[in-house]
């Protein structure tokens, strides 16, 4: 299975143990207090990573579409989060032992995450998914990338994976991701994450999450998700981009509970029998006893036997070898037979 190391350290593959990334996106509105109690909360509910949007009013939307929505520029700019702010909230992450990464719009934000944020991964954005140049730079800087695909083709994927690869980056995490927020069920194609897995097979497969609840980022980990991402919250009773879809930390902290135990149960392809069944087979299984009393040198016919539990006695895999032998003592009817009663 595909593999890569993320520079946290974190080895994430196929069929893995899940990494799970909690997207703040603007869910703390701008607020640094509730940044760090997102971190916090987020650390508390198992998550491995946090990660934020590394945007500016000015990198994310042009000035013609300022012209046209003059309120949405002030609100970007309440929402975007400084670089000061950042470094505080890796501070606070390293602080309390989670990683923190976000997703930049902007070569100079790429920079700064990579050098001066040390994030365990560049997040490529789904909008950005065919943006060539962005992409170039991005698997230039010698970060290993997550790449989300909503809104993708297979051959934009295939181009993207492309370029990455040709500006150097060979550690990419893809994910299968429905750009919707959030989605219809009937629109996820959870069965994607084996598609890219056959179509891209030295890369991991993760599943970003739009979806309400947290049933298809659990049956993602059984198609073998290697990262999940999932927006989070502390209330998404509260106004706010996307954060009426994002999950609050009970329930995030299920997600995690829940995925992993379906990790813990997934096991080998390969038929192991655990020592607790192999207990049970002398309990459950049957063994061949009379069906009749039989006497000392009877000849056993096949209506001589039955087969009941337990199985500590002569399997019924034996049933056709014991027909015939010569009984060398008396037995009940319904006694188990031994192998020293046959001669």
């Amino acid at each position: 299975m595909a593999s890569i190391k993320l520079a946290d350290n974190r080895i994430i593959s196929d069929f893995g143990r899940p990494y799970f990334v909690a997207e703040l996106n603007t869910s703390h509105f701008g607020d640094l207090s509730i940044a760090r109690n997102m971190i916090l909360e987020a650390k508390q509910s198992g998550c491995d990573c946090v990660k934020f949007q590394s945007w500016s009013e000015d990198s994310l939307y042009s000035k013609d579409f300022y012209k046209e929505n003059p309120i949405a520029k002030r609100l970007f700019k309440k929402f975007s989060l400084s670089p000061n702010d950042l470094n505080e909230l890796v501070s606070y992450c390293n602080e309390i032992n989670i990683s923190f990464a976000s997703t930049p719009y902007s070569k100079e934000e790429v920079n700064f995450l990579a050098e001066k944020c040390d994030v365990p991964f560049i997040k490529v954005a789904s909008m950005d998914l065919n943006n060539h140049p962005f992409l170039k730079h991005i698997g230039s800087v010698q970060k290993p990338v997550v790449l989300s695909t909503g809104m993708g083709t297979m051959d934009e994927i295939e181009q993207a994976v492309s370029i990455l690869e040709g500006s150097g980056c060979y550690d990419i995490c893809i994910l299968h991701c429905v750009a919707v927020y959030p989605p219809e069920i009937e629109t996820l194609q959870l069965n994607n994450i084996k598609g890219l897995r056959n179509k891209f097979e030295n890369y991991p497969i993760g599943y970003s999450d739009h979806s309400i609840g947290v049933e298809m980022a659990c049956a993602s980990v059984a198609l073998g998700a290697c990262l999940i991402e999932k927006h989070f919250t502390l209330d998404k009773a509260r106004l706010g981009m996307d954060n009426q879809m994002a999950t609050e930390p009970v329930e995030m902290a299920q997600l995690v509970t829940l995925s992993n135990n379906i990790h813990a149960a997934l096991g080998s392809e390969e038929r192991v029998l655990s020592g607790a069944e192999l207990n049970q087979k002398t309990k459950m299984r049957r063994s061949i006893v009379s069906a009749r009393a039989l006497k000392k040198g009877n000849l056993i016919s096949y209506t001589d036997l039955d087969v009941k539990r337990p199985g500590t006695g002569i399997s019924p895999i034996n049933f056709d070898s014991v027909i015939g032998s010569q009984l060398n003592r008396d037995l009940d009817i319904d006694e188990m037979l031994r192998p020293e009663d046959l001669c």
